[in-house]
């Protein structure tokens, strides 16, 4: 099956540059457009997508307020990539808290779209490498964490660990080796943190490590396990 494809931006170019780069790949397919958040949380409804490229500054409703509508309550919501110009660094952390699974530029590679929307129809997230620091050392480095969930405690050491490592930036092969584990015993381990933490996915949970102070911008990575 296709991964179905919802474009949301205001300019009409745009959108038509994406569908005709994702047109060309036929296990993905376009199946709606729109140009602000009320159509496209209109759009989501009607057509039930797979996947939402979604711009974030747009009229009547701008691209954070649309993903958080979208995903709010629903059973079987989309996966929501953020592609954008990333003129407003706020509204970029703000879509990632409201659960966007991944964030591109968009002057990235056409084939760089490609991928990011496989990953995220896959269930996986997405962060553009060369973004990731800005945001975090922009909107994490906070003189007051916000407090830390109860579910927290609920976490082994291990986990927790992992849980640390994830918000670093390291996939789940590098935490292996670094933990002198096997891919699928962190592939576990992730899958039970965002379980108990009540997160979508591992960009949910950078966030709330962040947030919470776990751990800090600058703080160097622990050296691995002997």
């Amino acid at each position: 099956m296709s991964i179905r494809v919802l474009l949301v931006d205001d300019q009409e170019m745009v959108r038509a540059g994406f569908a005709m780069i994702l047109d060309a790949h036929p296990d993905i397919e376009v199946v709606g457009e729109a140009g602000d958040g009320e159509q496209a949380i209109a759009e989501s409804d009607r057509l039930a997508p797979d996947v939402i490229v979604m711009d974030i500054q747009m009229p009547n409703l701008d691209g954070v307020s649309a993903t958080r509508a979208i995903l709010g309550e629903r059973q079987e919501a989309p996966r929501v990539l953020v592609v954008t110009t990333f003129d407003i660094d706020e509204y970029i952390y703000e879509a990632l808290r409201a659960g966007a699974s991944g964030f591109l530029l968009k002057n990235a590679p056409p084939e760089e779209l490609v991928q990011a929307i496989r990953v995220v129809a896959a269930g996986d997230s997405l962060l553009a490498p060369k973004v990731t620091k800005r945001v975090i050392e922009a909107f994490c480095q906070r003189p007051n964490p916000t407090a830390p969930p109860t579910e927290l405690k609920e976490l082994t050491a291990r986990e927790r660990e992992v849980l640390e490592l994830v918000a670093r930036g390291l996939s789940n092969s590098e935490i292996a080796e670094r933990l002198f584990v096997g891919h699928g015993t962190v592939k576990t381990h992730v899958g039970r943190i965002l379980m108990k933490l009540h997160l979508n996915d591992r960009i949910q949970a950078v966030v709330l490590a962040y947030e919470t102070g776990l751990i800090t911008p600058g703080q160097s990575t622990p050296p691995p396990q002997k």
